[in-house]
């Protein structure tokens, strides 16, 4: 057996389990050092592993995918190959590494023995022009080996990054660049070779910002002008981009890049004490494709645009984020932006023509009424509109974004601080100076759209008022705050529902707020035995708790001093239980020391408005309130929240944050301490983590276990191993999740719908289906269906969980409509595109028992023979109708194929809509593509991620949005370009086929079932690279939405 030290796995090691320090144990002069390992155990390894495990040891497992395994064997071979040839002696070395090559040629059955190395063994360093002199153009080449990875630190006795870049230049086909900031000093050098570069035909693509105006403009020009395609984000209000990157492309293969911390300036290339790192594609092809990804996403964002020097000067002429400040130039909705105005539009369609906007103070709700007041007004013959807000500031600023969305400099008046309409036809009104008016004089219809900001002041009398006078086609409210403290409900003008809410997570990753380090913290309570009374703790009995000693108040200022570093310095809110917890906690913080006030309901209106006032400039360190700032106060400034009571309700928990999410000067992030108990049986912490992370409760669980690895930049969220354990516990057991635990719940609550039965559990419908039970079953377990179920329903009743996805109107009202008869309907006398719908659902509700039926006419009579199955299914479409979530257009209106854009299916479901597939003739697809000769289109099936693991950066991104619009396939492995399907895929338009793709994240969803498809509809063929496979570039015919361009990206620009 070898005597080189294992790097262990025996289907493959994710890690050693413990930390041990230095510990160790050793076997034949081989050591195991307990620590995290990734590669291939031997059999030595497994040979040993229960000594290891008798000496204290435990080794941890996990199988090898099939894509990982390539990678896998190349690095232990190397290991191997590497160890054998750098302990041999230089005689021998050449003759071994024959030995080697020819060894693995013949034992992986290749006959090309071209590839072995020539003897003598040389290396190729270049092939290179010759002159007409007959001498040889020699290609300048870095002093960093073209192959290796090195970090390049400006040392001494080591190349500065100028050289390197220099010397890279002359050999690469393209060159792309991400760089946050460019100045004349560093780029003058690169110039001359940057044109001959251009020259050549070859491409430099540079993306840049303005941020900070530290990128200057005779820079960029210099570039522009040599022949470089310059794009520039304009957006001076936040960073957006701080990479700082090259990427030299070879199509010899060996490709660099270069990722650091220097900017295109002087300092940072030569002087500075920068750190870059230099990366090979023959060594790290991984990261060299990453890099290709995340730059094509960039280069196709509409926010980075191309280089204006009118605009460019505009832009960095004042340092002032006020959009007053722009040039008149189109606003385009971000993706997550336009998403919100889908969801606006599909709650019109659904009758809602009232609609309440919920969004953070600062995430841009604005200009988002602004662009669907432009939308509504194209849908409408007339558009008189009313906007209502209660500060002067607000109306200016409102007014010019309308102006700027609609194009239109003279559009809307003002009827504020004196300022009176004339025209009243777009009237940007204060409430104040409506009240002081007749409005009466005008007619309750006469504006068609009102919109009112910080809706939440809506339960105010001199609001109530208007609304309750006014008659708008359309009432559209925007608030960062729907739940009030003193319980009015803002939501009676909306039918109970707010339309639209942007997630937290959108506006962090869009870099819209603040980024947030929370810390939950174990605070040594058991609230467990506090009195719980209509979904509350008792505030006086937590008052009593919080407030008996100091104890608790000193772990807070314990935390406090530990986690903020410098309280004197923060910007603290702490959000308390009761006024007299408030004045406790204030009273503790000025004896430790901080200067800290009680600001609560008792305290005079100059008294807050000063509190405030000394907050924000450091004159105070911390306020404690208990509702006060829930809602309608704006402080940028805080940096600190602390949460000193146990919130449930998700709304207040997301308010309370939301004090200390938006951005200020000087200010990094924002830090939460919230102070964790031992809860009540009934408190539920999944609730506010969910809004919060924009999570399901499985995914959330999956978060916490593994300390949540995938937040938006900046953001941190850590739960101490005490409050862990309390917050995994309590999300596992709050709710009645298990089988048995169901059943026990319906028979408590009697023989309700499915409807109730989640509103009174909490339960979401995958809760309901998970492992392969039904609500028919669940019915008859708890005692509320008679009889016994006749046979077959059981495995019926599975495939109602395969239909769990469906969310388009046309096929929710179908099924619905056909279930709902008395008898089994005539599959012959049924629409081509209805019996195709029919044909979907049957192949999902049957799954394993399709193609035992001769026709689908046999398969409805066995589906009728089971009426409690069916009343379920129409009770499930009913709620299924309810959380639609995009909007939907048929995708083919020439030919009978009955599917929807932007809706969900499985592959059964497209493939029976377009007569592929049927129950009794199911087609057996193993491949991702299908020809469908019929129709002339070539349907993709996309599986984003083609790891069974959450994360692998070698498989997950073969296919990806590189924006809403352009998406980037991988065909098959041997699809050449010249093959009948490459150039039918290349030639599609001029040969009149399309291209349809269906697109899913991952083969399976945390509950094991097989995850449906996205229709992202028709694309159109943009370019290629390679073959075998084509890397293929689509253009989509419709964009995809916000949430689902999330998921699908490769990286957020």
């Amino acid at each position: 057996m070898n005597s080189w030290s294992i790097r262990c796995r025996p289907t493959y090691v994710r890690g050693l389990v413990g930390s041990f320090g230095d510990r160790c144990i050793s076997f034949r002069s081989v050591e195991f050092r307990a620590g995290i390992y990734d590669q291939l155990v031997d059999y030595f390894l497994y040979e040993q592993a229960e000594s290891i495990r008798e000496s204290g040891f435990e080794l941890a497992t996990d199988s090898v995918t099939a894509e990982d395994l390539p990678n896998l064997i190349a690095d232990l071979a190397a290991g191997w190959i590497r160890d054998k040839l750098s302990r041999s002696s230089a005689s021998e070395q050449a003759a071994m590494a024959h030995a080697i090559v020819t060894a693995v040629l013949n034992s992986t059955g290749s006959d090309d023995h071209g590839l072995a190395p020539v003897d003598p063994i040389a290396r190729l360093a270049a092939i290179q022009q010759v002159s007409p002199t007959g001498e040889p153009i020699v290609i300048p080449r870095p002093l960093t080996p073209i192959r290796d990875t090195a970090l390049l630190t400006n040392a001494r006795n080591q190349p500065n990054l100028s050289h390197e870049l220099k010397a890279e230049i002359a050999s690469a086909d393209q060159i792309d660049v991400v760089l946050a900031f460019i100045r004349w000093s560093g780029i003058r050098d690169l110039l001359p070779l940057l044109q001959l570069h251009t020259m050549d035909g070859k491409r430099v693509r540079i993306v840049t910002t303005v941020y900070t105006n530290s990128t200057e403009l005779r820079a960029l020009e210099a570039l522009e002008e040599l022949g470089a395609e310059v794009k520039v984000s304009y957006d001076t209000t936040s960073t957006r981009l701080h990479a700082k990157a090259w990427h030299f492309h070879r199509e010899s293969g060996f490709s660099t890049v270069y990722i650091g911390s220097s900017n295109l300036t002087f300092s940072a290339q030569v002087t500075g004490l920068e750190w870059n790192v230099r990366a090979s594609k023959t060594r790290n092809p991984e990261l060299i494709e990453a890099f290709d990804r995340t730059f094509e996403t960039y280069w196709a964002d509409d926010h980075f645009e191309s280089l204006d020097s009118e605009r460019f000067l505009e832009a960095t002429k004042s340092s002032s984020s006020d959009i007053t400040s722009l040039a008149p130039f189109e606003i385009r909705p971000y993706p997550f932006q336009r998403q919100m105005l889908d969801q606006l539009e599909l709650a019109r369609r659904s009758g809602h023509d009232n609609t309440l906007v919920v969004a953070a103070t600062g995430t841009g709700k604005t200009i988002v009424s602004a662009l669907d007041f432009r939308r509504l007004a194209e849908q409408l013959d007339r558009s008189r509109l009313l906007f209502v807000a209660h500060r002067t500031e607000i109306l200016e600023q409102s007014l010019n974004i309308f102006r700027h969305v609609l194009r239109d400099s003279s559009f809307g008046e003002l009827w504020v601080g004196g300022k009176h309409p004339h025209q009243w036809g777009h009237v940007f009104a204060s409430i104040q100076s409506i009240s002081a008016s007749e409005i009466s004089r005008l007619s309750p219809s006469h504006f068609d759209v009102v919109i009112v900001d910080e809706f939440h002041h809506a339960a105010a009398k001199s609001y109530e008022s208007l609304l309750n006078y006014l008659a708008p086609r359309h009432l559209v409210g925007l608030t960062a705050t729907p739940e009030r403290a003193d319980g009015l409900d803002i939501l009676q003008w909306f039918g109970g529902r707010i339309a639209v809410e942007l997630r937290l997570w959108d506006a962090l990753e869009q870099d819209l707020l603040a980024p947030f380090h929370y810390y939950g913290i174990h605070d040594n309570t058991d609230l467990s035995r506090v009195a719980w009374r209509n979904g509350a703790y008792s505030t006086s009995e937590l008052t009593n708790l919080y407030t008996a000693n100091d104890l608790w108040a000193s772990r807070v200022l314990n935390e406090v001093r530990e986690k903020v570093g410098d309280p004197k310095s923060m910007r603290a809110l702490g959000f308390c239980v009761s006024i007299d917890h408030a004045e406790f906690m204030a009273r503790r913080f000025r004896d430790a020391g901080i200067t800290a006030r009680a600001i609560t309901s008792r305290s005079r209106r100059e008294n807050r408005e000063q509190a405030l006032t000394d907050l924000t400039s450091g004159q105070i360190q911390v306020i404690f309130t208990v509702d006060l700032f829930n809602e309608g106060v704006d402080i940028p400034a805080i940096d600190v929240i602390l949460m000193l009571r146990p919130t449930e309700s998700a709304t207040v928990f997301l308010q309370q944050l939301g004090r200390g999410l938006r951005k200020a000067s000087g200010k990094d992030v924002l830090t939460v301490l919230d102070f964790v108990g031992h809860q009540h049986q009934d408190f539920r912490f999944d609730l506010r983590y969910r809004r919060m992370l924009g999570r399901t409760r499985r995914e959330l669980e999956e978060d916490i276990q593994h300390d949540f690895p995938f937040l938006p930049a900046g953001c941190q969220f850590h739960l101490d191993p005490i409050s862990k354990e309390i917050v995994l516990s309590n999300i596992r057991n709050a709710l009645p999740t298990t089988w048995p635990q169901r059943i026990r719940e319906l028979k408590e609550l009697g023989n309700v719908d499915l409807a109730a039965f989640l509103n009174e559990t909490g339960l979401d419908l995958t809760d309901v289906y998970r492992g392969n039970h039904s609500w028919t079953e669940l019915r008859r377990a708890a005692g509320h269906l008679t009889g016994a179920a006749r046979d077959g329903e059981v495995k019926i009743s599975r495939g109602i969980g395969r239909i769990l996805h469906v969310d388009d109107q046309e096929r929710l009202t179908s099924y619905r409509i056909l279930l709902q008869q008395d008898r089994p309907p005539s599959f012959a006398n049924l629409g081509v595109r209805q019996a195709r719908q029919i044909q979907g659902l049957l192949l999902s509700l049957l799954g394993p028992r399709k193609g035992t039926y001769p026709a689908a006419q046999d398969a409805l009579i066995e589906l009728w023979r089971h009426p409690d199955l069916l009343s379920e299914i129409c009770e499930l479409l009913a709620l299924l109708a309810g959380s639609t979530t995009h909007l939907h257009e048929p995708l083919d209106a020439d030919f009978p194929i009955p599917l929807q854009v932007h809706g969900t299916y499985s592959r059964d479901e497209v493939l029976a809509a377009y007569g592929a597939s049927s129950v009794s003739a199911p087609l057996p697809l193993v491949a991702g593509v299908y020809w469908h000769e019929e129709s002339e289109t070539d349907l993709f099936f996309i599986t984003l991620n083609k790891s069974e693991k959450d994360y692998s950066p070698t498989t997950r991104y073969n296919d990806y949005a590189i924006s809403d619009t352009i998406f980037h396939w991988e065909s098959q492995s041997a699809t050449a370009k010249t093959s009948p399907t490459g150039q039918r895929y290349i030639n599609h338009v001029a040969r009149g086929s399309r291209v349809a793709l269906f697109i899913r994240p991952t083969r399976k969803d945390l509950n094991s079932r097989t995850t449906p498809y996205f229709c992202a509809g028709f694309s159109t063929y943009v370019d290629h690279k390679g073959e075998r496979p084509m890397a293929i570039t689509w253009r989509l015919s419709k964009p995809l939405p916000g949430d689902i361009y999330s998921t699908y990206c490769a990286a957020i620009a």
